[in-house]
């Protein structure tokens, strides 16, 4: 790397703090630090052209966990652990409220809802079966019902005959999210370097040397927000998974406001700007779709395809317009790792698909973590 005198001494020089990933995580985390630090040399690194994993690939659900998804990490949290969880996504939301305001980031209160197709009568009696149960268990943390019985009013296609309502539920805008915390990061003085990969690290007495791809430079603290490509460098327990999604053309009329789930959260889709997102299908192909790899796969599609034709539009006209994949980051819990991985080295990874719920949150925590 040809680095001029200026720009070793304005960008790679007294560096405070380095964060690897400039998502929803990254971002939160750096403005975080600002506070904290407000003379503090804050840079940002990120291998995209925009953030490269989840944070502007995602369905923009602001949302904390279906019936179906919450009674499934019952099965392999305790109550508390579950309960815990929820409360983090929810608190992580009404961060990001705050931190950038509800016009920002579009947020819209539609509710969200799950429906159940014809065949998964196994879920959709669990669901009707445990649903006071649930209600009860989230009573203290929303002092309401969280999930109600609704009749299908949106004329969808071979499902059960009734959905459940989540009031609580909302949907945002990610493209507007990552902008206005990007415009409010480079407000706070905190530097971005985009399409800037970091290929290892090595820890000094007072600092950590970071290694670029032909090029190296010393930080006093390093902290990785990388999510779903956090395996290579933290060896952390993160599995990248694969989410690949479509959207249609604008659809005249488009009646369907919300943000639904079907089949244990494995697909999800809602309206924006009159279209239908739709995505998921990684259950389809567990093995392959863990990867870090953006890209799309016939199988996938051509479910996504005959849902939306078969389930969700079933009497309407459109035209898929667009589809892409993003990168969650995934592990054998919910639970998200915050923490101090050496001297001078943190990490805050594994959002298990929660990014835009636990995102601003995760981000905080991990900015109290350095001293």
């Amino acid at each position: 790397m040809d680095l001029s005198y200026w720009e070793l001494k304005n960008w790679f020089t007294n560096v405070d703090f380095t964060i690897v990933g400039s998502g929803i995580v990254g971002l939160h985390c750096g403005l975080a630090l600002r506070e904290k630090f407000p003379e503090s040399k804050i840079l940002i690194l990120e291998k995209g052209m925009l953030p490269q994993g989840a944070s502007t690939k995602n369905a923009g659900f602001a949302c904390f966990g279906s019936l179906s998804e919450i009674i499934d990490d019952l099965k392999s949290h305790s109550e508390e652990e579950v309960l815990q969880l929820i409360q983090k996504r929810w608190n992580g939301l009404q961060l990001l409220r705050k931190n950038l305001g509800d016009n920002a980031i579009d947020f819209k209160p539609y509710g969200g809802y799950e429906l159940f197709l014809k065949d998964d009568d196994s879920t959709y009696n669990e669901c009707l079966q445990k649903l006071p149960f649930i209600n009860e268990l989230l009573k203290p943390l929303f002092r309401n019902e969280v999930f109600a019985k609704e009749v299908d009013r949106f004329a969808f296609q071979g499902i059960q005959d009734y959905l459940i309502f989540n009031p609580f539920e909302a949907q945002i805008d990610t493209g507007k999210m990552m902008n206005a915390l990007l415009q409010k990061a480079i407000a706070n003085d905190i530097m971005i370097l985009n399409q800037v990969e970091v290929t290892s690290y090595q820890e000094k007495n007072e600092s950590v040397e970071v290694a670029l791809a032909d090029f190296s430079f010393s930080t006093k603290k390093l902290l990785f927000t990388t999510n779903g490509f956090a395996g290579e460098l933290t060896h952390n327990q993160v599995k990248p998974a694969r989410a690949q999604v479509l959207i249609t053309e604008p659809i005249p009329n488009l009646d369907i406001k919300g943000t639904f789930h079907l089949d244990k959260g494995y697909y999800y889709f809602r309206n924006i700007d009159d279209r239908i997102l739709f995505g998921g299908g990684r259950n389809l192909a567990f093995e392959e779709e863990t990867t870090t790899e953006l890209g799309l796969t016939e199988l996938i599609q051509n479910r996504l395809e005959q849902l939306l034709k078969e389930v969700i539009l079933p009497n309407t006209k459109y035209k898929i317009a667009h589809r892409w994949s993003g990168i969650m980051g995934l592990g054998l819990t919910k639970k998200p790792i915050v923490e101090q991985m050496a001297e001078h080295v943190y990490c805050g990874v594994r959002l298990g698909g929660m990014g835009v719920a636990i995102g601003s949150l995760i981000g905080q925590e991990l900015a109290d973590l350095v001293k």
